[in-house]
């Protein structure tokens, strides 16, 4: 009756009391309860789900689709997608997202950046070239 996509299944776990020193890469859906120390990214070619619960706790970049987070995040973010910032949720960097779900109780320091906000500032720091009627002079000698 809705046509709503439907979230990808999560296919991996790194349970409570476990720690990764290292990057991880993942396609579908991670969901993480234990630390990692390493960037995380998602496979870009397929939609992706990455869930931080409020026992998980990381130091690195996130890089998915649809990215959930209870838990503790020490570095950049960047959700293609969707950012949902559950009340127990603690950023230190900044993030960058499409929409963003802010719950009460949520922490993020550092700056949020919606993505159309970053194409702006990438075009803003294009510099322009300006045509002084000297130049025209200038150009028109032989």
């Amino acid at each position: 009756m809705f046509s709503k996509k439907k979230q990808p299944i999560i296919k991996s776990l790194l349970a409570k009391g476990a720690h990764i020193e290292g990057d991880i890469r993942f396609s579908d859906g991670l969901r993480i309860d234990g630390e990692i120390s390493g960037d995380i990214r998602a496979n870009l070619e397929s939609s992706s789900i990455l869930v931080i619960s409020e026992t998980g706790s990381i130091n690195g970049e996130l890089h998915a689709e649809h990215i959930i987070i209870n838990g503790t995040v020490n570095g950049p973010i960047f959700a293609s997608k969707l950012l949902e910032l559950q009340p127990k949720a603690k950023v230190v960097g900044d993030v960058s997202y499409r929409s963003l779900e802010l719950h009460q109780g949520a922490l993020v320091t550092g700056q949020l950046i919606p993505q159309t906000d970053i194409k702006d500032k990438i075009e803003a720091k294009k510099p322009t070239l300006q045509i002084t009627s000297k130049d025209k002079e200038e150009a028109k000698k032989p």
